[in-house]
């Protein structure tokens, strides 16, 4: 919990104090915080030469961070690594059926079972992927 905390403390106090609170009342390992975006930034700004409006960093899909706190996450633990843009993932990344089936096995469904019928076939909600991401677990 240590090297959440002391990363939170400096870049998101209102997460690092929800942390703090759930580990105080001792509800924390019965509560998962998920904190974490769609997509990754371009660590420079691109902008057009020609307007000062058109300034931004790209979005990148296959890069980005998210964190876990609780319910079963192993604190401190550290899985994959950008390439030195942080325009793709370079090492362990983590397919989003791998994260599904591992929230879901955290919530203590198995997911090869959890099923819904659409368009007349039944779907997995990881659909025909996804392995519990052991080295997360506590």
């Amino acid at each position: 919990m240590a090297v959440i905390n002391c990363f939170l403390k400096n870049k998101d106090q209102a997460t690092a104090a929800l942390i703090k609170d759930l580990t105080q009342r001792g509800l924390l390992e019965e509560t998962i915080v998920i904190r974490g975006g769609e997509s990754g930034r371009t660590l420079m700004v691109q902008s057009d030469p020609n307007s000062i409006d058109n300034m931004g960093r790209d979005h990148h899909n296959k890069a980005f961070a998210m964190y876990f706190a609780g319910g079963g996450f192993k604190s401190g633990t550290t899985i994959g690594e950008p390439d030195e843009l942080g325009f793709n993932a370079i090492t362990d990344s983590v397919h989003i059926h791998n994260l599904q089936a591992t929230l879901l096995h955290l919530l203590g469904i198995d997911h090869t079972k959890l099923t819904y019928h659409f368009q007349r076939r039944d779907s997995r909600f990881t659909d025909v992927y996804g392995e519990v991401v052991n080295k997360l677990l506590a």
